[in-house]
């Protein structure tokens, strides 16, 4: 099997979680071609003999890890250090186990394992946050509100349509924002976020079945996304991410200004 064909069905994969964990699609995707010309450019990095999507992580994060290190956790989220919201990224929302992880990190099991347990205490005691939800399928509301509100947070409201989500967000002010792509009236979700960035800066995820679709790096593009179907902590490990993200680069264009 050639390197391309190997790796090309998991490279929108990857754009997803390089994306999650830097915060941002233009570090995320550049470090995502980094990765890609440093494996041409010394392909004996790459175990042929192993599975093609924990090789491409694994690279990834020998590549980037002092970077994405310095992205992730500070110290005033000791409970949520980067290893822990990395070791989180990859069992939750990628889908690998804890020892593929232990491989892709190349640390211990038992360290990742303690990680992952303050992971989840810490978003389940310190992460709570105003969410509104764009969706225009009932059922799948109401089970994004039950697992939002399962978690602490508090739901706003549901908007069906690009006009509901763009009053309802100058409405309520929301601290983050869970997107269909598709909506009641035709319109698309993106449209109506941007709309809503215009005046609120919140971080934002997009809910899609079709991921592969925005996931190229070739246009502007979501930071967070998450897949459709998809388990609660998938769900929740992201929303613990993008606000994490957001309050950090927010407390960080502070110190710069002052």
């Amino acid at each position: 099997m050639t390197f391309t064909y190997a790796v090309a069905p998991e490279l929108p994969f990857l754009r997803r979680y390089s994306r999650a964990i830097t915060g941002s699609q233009v570090l995320g995707d550049a470090a995502v071609r980094e990765t890609l010309e440093a494996i041409l450019a010394a392909p004996e990095e790459f175990n042929v003999d192993g599975p093609a999507r924990l090789e491409l992580y694994r690279v990834f994060h020998k590549i980037w890890q002092p970077i994405v290190a310095s992205l992730g956790g500070n110290d005033n989220n000791p409970e949520m250090s980067a290893r822990a919201r990395q070791v989180l990224m990859l069992t939750a929302v990628e889908g690998f186990s804890l020892k593929d992880a232990g491989d892709i990190l190349m640390t211990d099991v038992d360290a990742l394992s303690s990680d992952l347990e303050a992971a989840k205490a810490f978003m389940a005691n310190s992460l709570k946050s105003q969410v509104m939800i764009i969706e225009d399928e009932a059922i799948i509301a109401l089970h994004i509100q039950s697992i939002v509100k399962g978690v602490g947070h508090d739901v706003l409201g549901v908007a069906r349509t690009h006009a509901e989500a763009v009053k309802m967000a100058k409405d309520t002010n929301p601290e983050l924002v869970l997107a269909d792509i598709s909506l009641a009236d035709g319109s698309s979700g993106i449209d109506a976020v941007k709309e809503i960035l215009e005046n609120i800066d919140l971080p934002v995820i997009f809910v899609t079945a079709f991921p592969e679709r925005l996931l190229t790096g070739e246009r502007p593009e979501p930071t967070f996304l998450i897949t459709k179907p998809f388990e609660p902590i998938m769900l929740t490990a992201t929303i613990a991410q993008a606000l994490l993200t957001d309050r950090e680069q927010k407390f960080a264009l502070a110190q710069r200004d002052t």
